[in-house]
């Protein structure tokens, strides 16, 4: 596994999650009243478009922009979904498409559902800002503020659910919602990498899913984003629903936001599995997974250039590798060596395609913004 295995879970942080889980059960004890229901789906959707936007569209990958103080609601809005401060949770997420099913990957699923689920937001390795990733915002005054008491927002909206409805106002409208709005998100880094459909030939294992795309805004055409992460739509075909993209073109029409970033035509018709592109995601996992029913563990091989087969004194690698497995005892070469090279070729290859994908983004007509 890539993390370390000496990660455990922060049980001071994870207590009062694990409670929050278990509040809304006590609803059964009060009256819960039909206000009570539409604060617990108000909420829902409102947080879940702050998150979105927010958090993900804006502060992680800069899909589009905003003025400082559109930024600041922003940022405000998504920490009222309890899910930590705007800094934290996008160098997080950077680090994530940084390494996506690889080594360095803060929730792979290839590290188990579980952890991937939910078990890295509890680890105490994962408990600091990753300040490195977010410089951009984090020489913003006012956002390191709120991310340092990222807890205050939340509180205050908890505080207002008990005014309008009492218990129930604060058992179901606030923590019903919250702990939904946890594990749809979560989803998105666990089930969008297991289940669904891949477009795009990409170098990981994100899928599209329409049921997870309805629970999040847009959220759950993963493989669309993971293939063209800066851009502020993630639903690409008409069909794809992505309500987060519908509210960022009203707003943009408001001059809110601006400079929406989208996919030119000729990307969306590039890298598709349906037309044979080589899908080295799939590909590195199928291979993996292959090693560890092997016994073996492949190391990292991101980042080293394929290695050179000739050498005009030994011979080729696969010489030298055979020299090597004759010293172990093996018939030929180890079965690490054989599929970590192929990785490494296919880790080149997925290079090579990326270049001019991953640059800037056309934008839609720049818009004046507040």
């Amino acid at each position: 596994m890539s993390r370390d295995r000496g990660d455990g879970t922060d049980w001071v942080s994870a207590t009062p999650f694990l409670a929050a889980h278990l509040a809304p059960f006590a609803a059964i004890w009060v009256s819960v009243t039909w206000t009570d229901w539409a604060l617990f789906a108000a909420l829902y959707v409102v947080r879940m478009f702050f998150v979105t936007a927010g958090y993900h569209r804006y502060f992680s990958h800069r899909s589009f922009k905003a003025g400082r103080v559109t930024q600041f609601v922003l940022a405000v809005g998504a920490t009222t979904a309890v899910q930590k401060g705007p800094l934290w949770w996008a160098g997080h997420h950077r680090l994530h498409h940084r390494f996506t099913d690889r080594d360095g990957d803060v929730h792979s699923p290839r590290d188990g559902f579980w952890w991937s689920h939910v078990g890295w937001i509890l680890s105490r390795r994962t408990k600091r800002t990753e300040l490195d990733a977010v410089r951009d915002f984090a020489a913003v005054p006012e956002l390191r503020l709120l991310d340092r008491f990222h807890l205050v927002p939340p509180l205050l909206l908890a505080a207002g659910c008990w005014v309008v409805g009492g218990p129930g106002g604060l058992l179901v409208g606030f923590f019903g919602s919250t702990v939904l709005l946890w594990h749809a998100t979560f989803a998105i880094n666990s089930l969008a990498h297991l289940v669904g459909r891949r477009r795009f030939a990409t170098a990981d294992t994100s899928r599209n899913s329409w049921p997870l795309a309805l629970a999040t805004g847009g959220e759950g055409w993963h493989n669309n984003h993971h293939y063209l992460p800066s851009s502020a739509r993630q639903g690409l075909a008409w069909w794809e629903v992505d309500t987060t993209w519908y509210v960022l073109r009203l707003l943009a029409a408001l001059h809110i936001v601006g400079e929406l970033r989208r996919p030119p035509a000729r990307l969306l018709d590039q890298a598709r599995v349906r037309d044979g592109a080589f899908d080295i995601g799939m590909f590195r996992s199928y291979w993996e997974r292959a090693a560890r029913l092997a016994g073996e563990r492949l190391g990292d091989a991101t980042g080293r250039p394929v290695a050179d087969v000739t050498d005009a004194n030994r011979g080729t690698g696969w010489v030298r590798a055979a020299e090597r497995a004759e010293v172990d005892g093996a018939a030929g070469p180890p079965l690490s060596w054989l599929i970590t090279r192929a990785l490494e070729s296919a880790d080149q290859l997925a290079r090579s395609t990326r270049q001019g994908r991953l640059g800037s983004l056309p934008t839609t007509a720049p818009t004046e913004q507040r």
